[in-house]
Order: C-alpha cells, then structure tokens, then sequence
C-alpha cells in the first residue's frame, strides 16, 4: 500500500532556494515539488494534505551533536534516547548524530554496539552515530577502517578531560593519520586540558568554588591554543577536521585562518555561546551552575565574533551538544567545587526556534538558517541529500513552521527530560506546527503523534566537504 501526503501552500525553503509550491510524498520520501497553484501542482492527489498556507515548509534539522544517556562525572545525561528524540522533534529537529563512546582499555566496537543497545526502538526520529576514540592503539586504528566501512565516519578526540577522554598529541596525529587514510573525519574537542586542570587546582586552593570560575579556568587563550594545536597537527596528517562548539573570538581567528590557508577545517558553534554569557555563570545561589558546559560559556563580547563566523562561512554548522543534566541531584553534585559540576546543557529542542530568532534578529538570512541547521550538517557527515534538504528523492522529513507564532522558552512546556530551561523566560517569534518523519507525522498541529521505535539508524557516507 503506498501512501501518499501533499503538503500544500508554503514557502518551501531550503539552504539554496525559496519558493512557493506544493509538496508531494510517497512512501516516506519525496516524490515532486511544484509551485503553488500551477496545473502541476493541482494534478497531486493524496489521502493526507497539509494546509501550509502562509507557513515555512523547511527540511527537518539535522543536529549533528547530542549526547544522550552519557555517563559524565559519575552520573548520567538524563534525556534518553526516548525522551531525547521526541523533544528534538517538538523543536523540528528529525535526525540527530549522537556520540558513541570507547572506554579505555576496550574496543571501538564495544562501545558502539552499547549505544545501538541503548538507542535501538526508543528513537522518535532517525539516528546516526560518531565514535569518541579514547584510547588510540594499533587494534583501534584498524577498527577505525571497520567502522568508517559500516557508516560511522567520524571519530571525536578531546584535548581536554585528562583521565577521562583525553588523547596526547602523538594519539591525535597517529587517528588523523588513519582518518586521511580511510576517508573519516576528526572531530575535535579543543581545550588544552592539561592546563586547565592546574588553572582548575589553583582556583580551588584559592577558595573559588562558585560555578562562574568554570568560565574563567577555561580561558579562550587554551581554546584558541588547542584549535591552533589541533589545525596543525591535522595538517601535518594530511586530514581533515572538524572543531566542536567552538566559542570564543580567538578560536574562531584560528578557523578563520587555516581556512584562509585552503585547509579542510570546518568549525561548528551552539546556541548557548550565540544566546548566552558568562553573566549566566555568575547568577546567584549556585543557579549558574546551570550553565556549566565546556567549551564554557563566554563573556558577552565574543558572541559578535561567532555570528559573523556564521554569515562567513568560517562557522558551518550550528548544533546544541545536547547533554543535559537535572539542576536538583545532578548539577548540584559540584556545590563547593565548580569542577563536579557535570558539564552539559540541554538544547535540542530549542536549536530551530532560537535559530530563526537570529533571523528575526537580522544576524542570518532565512536561507542560512536552514544551511547551518540542516543542509551543511547533512553534507558534512555523509547523510545528503537524503537528509537536510526538501528535493524529489530526499526522505519527507519535513518542517511546517509558523514564523509569526510567537513563544516563551520554558521547563513549564518543553519536552527535554530535565528540570530546567537554559533559556528559561526567553521570547522567540517562530514555532514548529507539524513535523513529518519519511512522511510520518510524529507532531502534528502542535499534537505530538509520533512514536518509540519510528526512528532508525542511518548509516552514513564520509564527509561531503572533502576535495
């Protein structure tokens, strides 16, 4: 039996082109498009149409960054793989990339296969993975060309965290050298951890415990150092990079340059480093904890270095790195010492809305929005055109989004399993109304219809970036 839906009337918006037609669905994907009102547009016939009438019609986001069900700090994200998925399809978001992760002393492959475990039929939207490589060895570096084989093609190293995730530069070079190799792409965590932890040690001996010196321990000047660090080391590999939530002006100077240099660099940043600031670190009464993520959140001048890194191009890709921990029994875990606060923000719901506020704003153009939440991420790990864009032939993940609807972003009414907002009170002008998965309606005027289990693993291709 097929099944057919037209989605009628919108603006359809993709990260090229803006115009008004009707959508035709089949079997879960796009079948045609046609401009409104036009004989082709009138012969489609279907059992389900959508009225998009003065409504965007945007592919769904791609969030290249999350983090369910992380094991962090001696707890656990606390969205799973469930209620993650579900929250980011209240925000328009239908795919997401999570992080799978090798513990030192095993295999890439046991850590992959736990996370299949974990998101295996609990997914409302589809799914692929990343590796975080722990612990760079010979067994490792050939599992690298396994994975890459199967459909995991980037691997996350981390600078920072020493004892936890942390690899050295002769580990980064050794995976980049496999990474050239192999087609994957090194995504990186770029603090120098070594020094931040003797800055951490320092402040605590001090007596500056309050979360808002997580912010001033992580200084930009170790950020940009990392990515400098990061840049050459993947050119001396003769591989590609991509830096995660990057956050501040200098590391930005840093992309900015190597890009310059005609390298394959590519940056990403989040809403919390475009929409927040070290004063949310130093709210009162350990409420700035809520805020303690790494990179950390900087001061307020920085976010102007960041959108234009965005309308530049020195910036690709917004995504949340989504790892959410509950304010009560969670983040409360650092009172008396910043560094057992559990690092992580919740974000995947709001990424769409607080995207097109930017656009509201007149910091990026509507176009750019859906190039920096759906197309690039899609392009950049291996899942276009069949994710990120609305075209015959792409999977009917798709958007009906009222741009005149407006919001307040709230823990009261959003859908992330977590017991506060990182943009508690905030006003936005724009909201999701429907959202299709492969045609399936998972929201649908507002209503939640989806379900566990609709959403599938989707392997991908490398890098579409790379010359």
């Amino acid at each position: 039996m097929s099944s057919r839906t037209v989605v009628r009337g919108g603006l359809v918006i993709t990260a090229s082109d803006e115009i008004h037609a009707d959508v035709l669905i089949e079997d879960g994907r796009v079948a045609a498009l046609a401009a409104t009102g036009t004989q082709a547009a009138d012969v489609f016939t279907a059992e389900r149409t959508i009225d998009a009438t003065g409504k965007y019609v945007i592919p769904g986001g791609v969030d290249g960054h999350t983090h369910m069900e992380m094991p962090f700090g001696g707890t656990y994200a606390a969205d799973t793989f469930e209620t993650g998925t579900r929250a980011a399809a209240w925000g328009g978001t239908t795919t997401i990339v999570d992080f799978a992760i090798q513990s030192v002393g095993r295999s890439l492959r046991e850590g992959l296969d736990a996370w299949h475990a974990k998101a295996e039929g609990n997914c409302a939207i589809d799914y692929g993975f990343h590796m975080i490589v722990s612990d760079v060895n010979q067994e490792t570096l050939k599992e690298m060309d396994l994975l890459v084989e199967e459909g995991v093609t980037s691997f996350k190293q981390f600078m920072a965290y020493p004892g936890v995730f942390y690899s050295d530069d002769g580990q980064i070079l050794r995976a980049m050298q496999r990474a050239a190799e192999n087609g994957g792409l090194i995504m990186m965590h770029a603090e120098n951890g070594i020094a931040i932890d003797v800055l951490v040690e320092q402040a605590l001996a001090r007596g500056e415990t309050d979360p808002r010196f997580h912010g001033e321990v992580r200084r930009a000047l170790l950020e940009a150092e990392a990515t400098h660090r990061a840049i050459r080391l993947a050119q001396v590999a003769g591989a590609p990079l991509y830096v995660v939530h990057v956050s501040a002006t200098e590391a930005v100077a840093e992309l900015t340059r190597a890009r310059d240099e005609g390298l394959n660099v590519f940056g990403e940043t989040c809403p919390q480093y475009l929409f927040l600031s070290t004063d949310n670190l130093a709210e009162p009464d350990f409420e700035g904890a809520k805020y303690v993520c790494s990179t950390p959140l900087r001061p307020r001048e920085h976010q102007a270095a960041l959108w234009r890194g965005l309308r530049t191009n020195d910036l690709q890709v917004v995504s949340t790195d989504h790892c959410p921990f509950c304010f009560s029994g969670q983040k409360e875990l650092g009172r008396g010492d910043f560094s057992k606060i559990p690092n992580g923000m919740p974000g995947v719901e709001n990424r769409m809305d607080l995207l097109h506020q930017a656009v509201v704003d007149g910091h990026i153009g509507r176009r750019r929005w859906i190039e920096i939440a759906c197309a690039t991420p899609a392009r950049m790990f291996g899942l276009y055109p069949k994710k990120g864009t609305i075209a015959p032939g792409a999977d009917a993940d798709i958007v009906v989004y009222d741009p005149h609807a407006e919001q307040v972003i709230s823990a009261e009414t959003h859908h992330m399993n977590v017991d506060y907002s990182a943009y508690e009170g905030k006003r936005v002008t724009g909201r999701v109304e429907t959202v299709l998965s492969r045609g399936e309606p998972v929201v649908t005027e507002r209503e939640y219809t989806g379900r566990k289990g609709h959403g599938v693993y989707t392997p991908r291709s490398t890098c579409q970036y790379l010359n």
